[in-house]
């Protein structure tokens, strides 16, 4: 069975590569909106099965991967910020507490009529504000393309003290839950 990354993340791609997986990528033009009136899990599963069932609808026969990745404080949810000025308030925001990353997937195959969608929470915790450090991050550019303005594997680690659960859950991609779920379809 073809699969197919409803993702241009290249972490996600990384991810999917370093489970022996051979696949294509193409990105979903999915509209995502936060819904802080929905549990993370909930809007993180919607969110990545509306992108895979995107994708799916132009390549029935494929087994298609959705993700998504949502930073939560105080039940508020972040997504990716606009600019440097947001990620900036974000970054404050995250300094000094703990958060949550939900990361949704889904598998979707329209032919085999399959749908599954799944969630995995870790908990981050940030070292106390470092206005000097988050600066020196933020003009790297690189919190642009992450929800919660941050990537754990990359130029954030010096704000972040330590995390609760699993490490490619903040990256963007459970691995372990996604084989799960493979491994159901002989994948």
């Amino acid at each position: 069975m073809n699969i197919i990354l409803a993702s241009q993340s290249p972490r996600r791609q990384e991810l999917l590569a370093k489970m022996g997986l051979e696949f294509e990528v193409r990105p979903s033009d999915f509209d995502e909106r936060l819904d802080d009136s929905r549990s993370p899990q909930e809007v993180a599963t919607a969110l990545a099965l509306g992108k895979a069932a995107a994708v799916a609808a132009q390549f029935p026969d494929a087994l298609v991967i959705g993700a998504d990745t949502i930073v939560t404080i105080n039940g508020q949810q972040l997504g990716k910020p606009s600019s440097l000025a947001e990620a900036t308030v974000m970054l404050r925001q995250l300094a000094g507490h703990a958060h949550d990353v939900t990361t949704g997937i889904a598998l979707v195959c329209l032919s085999k009529d399959i749908q599954i969608s799944d969630s995995d929470t870790t908990q981050v915790i940030f070292k106390p504000r470092n206005d000097e450090a988050i600066d020196k991050y933020v003009v790297t550019g690189d919190p642009l393309d992450k929800a919660g303005a941050y990537g754990i594997q990359s130029g954030a680690s010096p704000l972040i003290d330590h995390i609760v659960g699993n490490y490619e859950t903040v990256i963007g991609l459970p691995t372990k839950l996604l084989a799960q779920h493979l491994a159901e379809f002989g994948v």
